[in-house]
């Protein structure tokens, strides 16, 4: 049982680790649609949309002075999509960015939303590896107040110069990190650099996904600020996937549909991946290591490239239906 609401929050316990499988090996997202947690009459449409993850924020969207009720919406919210709220057949990744380790409520904003319903926290402003663990030992303790809760996610924010140069550490510190996620804004402000310069975004995209690449996780893109320039939001999205991102945020449902194809396999790449592993199965079976395909030259690499890109369509293609966790 999750506990009351009223009842006063004891200390997180000192728990030992709880074995637990990758998550960075889980689907994840080609979309990520932002909702306030101070807005519920938003919540359905969101639910309803087109959307693979559905991020309810209780940070930067509401102000502090909002801040206990918008983690009431959210904790409602995720106790109807245990019961059913959202449809099976379409049910988005949940997850839930809490307030920042060391502010006012992030232990509360911990204890009203691990419950079912939840897939991912995600975390922000994580400096190093040992803030990332320090936030895995803090959900597992709040999992652990929940009877028979399963592990849940962590969606790491990387929004500093700091925590980008120490990215494939923070990618590795715990098992439950899912992914690392880049937020420019708070990035690129204090340090004076151009937002709107294609160049200085693509050189930070470049080193978080080899950071990503490096932890062995996925790498997803932020938001893009211009509402007005949807153009801009494709131009970014693309750069990021021929980067190898797995996925973008949004800021608005217009932008979900482009992310969505933006970051889908299209029917020339999995043709080419089936041709590659067709390649690879008849050297194989010849005993040759080396191969060609369209008459380049293929070895491990590419075969590794081509059995993600169709194990990731596999679920797409059946519709996007997500298991609920317990």
């Amino acid at each position: 049982m999750v506990a009351p609401a009223g009842r006063p929050r004891p200390a997180w316990p000192t728990l030992p680790p709880v074995p637990i499988p990758p998550f960075s090996a889980q689907r994840g997202f080609r979309s990520k649609l932002f909702v306030p947690g101070s807005r519920p009459e938003l919540f359905d449409k969101a639910l309803a949309g087109p959307a693979d993850a559905l991020s309810f924020d209780l940070e930067d969207a509401v102000p502090p002075a909002a801040k206990a009720a918008a983690r009431a919406h959210v904790a409602a919210l995720l106790d109807g999509i245990a019961g059913g709220r959202a449809a099976a057949a379409r049910r988005p990744l949940i997850i839930v960015r809490v307030n920042a380790p060391g502010t006012p409520w992030f232990e509360d904003d911990m204890h009203a939303v691990v419950r079912p319903g939840l897939d991912w926290i995600n975390l922000p402003k994580a400096e190093c590896a040992a803030d990332v663990r320090r936030a895995a030992a803090a959900l597992q303790a709040a999992e652990a107040a929940v009877e028979g809760l399963a592990p849940r996610g962590l969606l790491v924010n990387i929004e500093s110069a700091a925590a980008l140069l120490r990215g494939a550490e923070i990618g590795a510190a715990d098992a439950r990190v899912a992914g690392l996620q880049l937020g420019l804004a708070d990035l690129y402000e204090p340090l004076g650099i151009a937002r709107g310069e294609p160049v200085n975004v693509h050189a930070t995209l470049h080193a978080l996904r080899l950071a990503a690449g490096a932890a062995g996780v996925p790498a997803y893109d932020g938001a893009f600020p211009d509402l007005s320039d949807p153009d801009g939001y494709r131009v970014e999205a693309l750069m990021a996937r021929r980067l190898g991102f797995t996925g973008k945020s949004c800021i608005h449902p217009n932008q979900v549909g482009v992310a969505n194809a933006v970051f889908s396999a299209t029917e020339a790449e999995l043709a080419w991946a089936r041709r590659v592993l067709d390649a690879a199965a008849q050297a194989e079976g010849e005993g040759r290591g080396a191969l060609t395909v369209d008459g380049l030259m293929v070895d491990a690499p590419f075969v590794r490239r081509a059995q993600a890109l169709l194990s990731a369509a596999k679920p797409l293609a059946a519709s996007g239906a997500r298991e609920e966790p317990r």
